[in-house]
């Protein structure tokens, strides 16, 4: 494939990709709350929820273009979105599975760190006002910009670059630490490396972006319609009767097995690493992992 061929897409770009988009993350924040200062916007109000929303699109765009700036990796090549269209059918049936089959991986991490002495926040709605044709501008902002820029970095730019040196298997799992890590929320750090790994897995056998683009703005998009519907609860659990949930859950026990066993079975090679690349991978990706696995630390522990 063509975006191997770049030399200085590798194990380090793929490191240091992450460790700049932290930097990148932290003046995003700041930039962010100059906005929500100076509009007096209110926390949890739909503005202070769209502009906070805009943090991550803001960080990964700025680390995107400054990754392939200083490494000198052409930013047309560093990723690929022409795929054969079993990889989404692939997909379809890889959401439908992690929605509804693992749903109850949240919950029991939940209770697991509970054990633990962790103590979730409770705190207003993630949701704006989600009445009327309102919910079009909450799923442009939480599920469009989401599923296009998370897609572009964690499975294009640091994916790529991982599985360049480090290979298919080890990328994948990177992927999911470093997705997991990013979004530094204790309770779904399980399900997110899940999630993160099997998007990965994907984007590997279709060597291109946009089933996982599509998956992700799947997923998320269904958490905005099923909340507007009222047919989810805070936490994001469906208000169904138990026999309508035992049958999704069923239906997504099955199409997870059948999109994993399509991508195990899938003609395309998973490729092996080059000696020495994991560990240049975490030496460049250190200070990032580093500073998240912190925010983690703090947010498990309540002080952020």
């Amino acid at each position: 494939m063509e975006i191997k061929k770049l030399k200085n897409l590798n194990a380090a770009s793929g490191g240091l990709s992450y460790t700049i988009l932290v930097a990148c993350y932290f003046l995003a924040t700041l930039f962010t709350s100059i906005i929500i200062t100076a509009a007096n916007l209110k926390q949890g109000s739909d503005g202070y929820l769209y502009v906070s929303y805009l943090i991550s699109p803001l960080a990964i765009l700025g680390c995107f273009a400054l990754t392939c700036k200083v490494k000198k990796i052409p930013a047309k090549r560093a990723v690929s979105y022409k795929c054969k269209p079993k990889y989404i059918l692939i997909g379809l049936l890889m959401v439908f599975g992690l929605l509804f089959a693992l749903g109850w991986v949240n919950d029991v991490t939940l209770k697991f760190f509970k054990l633990l002495g962790y103590e979730p926040k409770t705190s207003a709605s993630y949701l704006p006002n989600l009445s009327g044709g309102l919910i079009f501008p909450a799923l442009l902002v939480i599920a469009v910009l989401p599923a296009f820029f998370e897609e572009l970095f964690f499975r294009g730019l640091l994916l790529n670059g991982a599985k360049n040196g480090c290979g298919d298997i080890a990328a994948m799992l990177f992927c999911g630490l470093t997705f997991s890590l990013y979004h530094g929320s204790p309770e779904q750090t399980v399900y997110q490396f899940i999630c993160g790994c099997a998007f990965a897995f994907l984007a590997i056998k279709a060597n291109s972006l946009t089933p996982t683009i599509i998956i992700h703005f799947i997923n998320n998009a269904l958490i905005i319609i099923l909340s507007a519907l009222n047919l989810s609860d805070a936490s994001g659990a469906l208000l169904v009767p138990n026999f309508v949930n035992y049958i999704l859950i069923g239906v997504g026990v099955a199409c997870l097995i059948s999109a994993a066993l399509l991508l195990i079975f899938d003609k395309n090679p998973l490729k092996k690493g080059e000696k020495g690349a994991k560990l240049t991978f975490f030496s460049y990706a250190s200070v990032g992992l580093a500073v998240m696995l912190l925010l983690w630390i703090m947010a498990f522990a309540g002080i952020a």
